[in-house]
């Protein structure tokens, strides 16, 4: 079986070349692949596009990536806590594609899963639509969406095993799992690595099938968007 194990990130990225499309998971800022991040930032890779759904924000995530002008296209479903973004945008100096939420990630599972195209209602009559075949089903109408596949997809898990079997934690299972099957070489980094073996078959999210490298990620800020909270009043008797 060939070792699947990589040192750190920097290896793990071997063959990141300029206009690669790179699929990247978490939600927000949760379980996304921070060191992978901060691995492309140092290896000067350009004119990517990434698919991800959001863009970060401005010092941290992909917004790193901007701020290198690294990224030529972003395809997003939610990019609003990033000025750098915001500003390139604007100034026409990115191209963007956003895409429904839900959308985004039966595109990405559909690129994994083979299959090159599906339609949905979402978004008939809007801008979304703009551009798109539309096919009646039923008395309704219904856009085709293309899958989405990657050069690379970068994912986040909490544990990973030597093959590449992958337990994801809480809100990063919302993308991760389907940006993992969508990459031509998939890269997981991981924040605890056992052995073969040792993780429970029923709670495996993603099989190690689907990844070429893992390793132990470190220094994790797992930073939050938005942090709120809420004064609490204590009653003394």
């Amino acid at each position: 079986m060939r070792n699947k194990v990589y040192p750190n990130a920097q290896a793990a990225l071997e063959g990141i070349k300029d206009n690669m499309t790179l699929v990247v998971g978490g939600f927000g800022l949760c379980g996304i692949p921070e060191n992978c991040i901060q691995a492309l930032k140092d290896s000067g890779a350009k004119g990517l596009t990434c698919v991800s759904n959001n863009a970060g924000v401005d010092d941290f995530g992909l917004g790193i990536l901007l701020h290198t002008r690294q990224i030529k296209k972003m395809i997003s479903s939610y990019v609003g806590e990033n000025p750098t973004f915001e500003k390139q945008f604007m100034n026409q100096e990115l191209e963007v594609e956003l895409c429904p939420q839900g959308t985004l990630a039966e595109r990405i599972r559909a690129g994994g899963a083979g299959i090159p195209g599906f339609y949905t209602p979402t978004g008939v009559g809007t801008k979304v639509a703009e551009g798109k075949e539309v096919k009646v089903f039923e008395g309704r109408e219904y856009l085709l969406e293309r899958g989405i596949k990657g050069d690379f997809a970068f994912v986040k898990a909490w544990k990973g095993d030597k093959f590449g079997n992958l337990i994801f934690r809480k809100t990063a299972r919302n993308f991760n799992p389907m940006a993992a099957t969508a990459g031509k070489i998939t890269v997981a980094e991981v924040e605890e690595l056992v052995e073969i073996g040792e993780l429970p078959p029923d709670q495996i999210h993603t099989p190690g099938i689907f990844v070429q490298r893992i390793f132990k990620g470190q220094n994790y800020q797992k930073r939050i968007e938005q942090k709120t909270v809420r004064k609490v009043s204590i009653l003394c008797p």
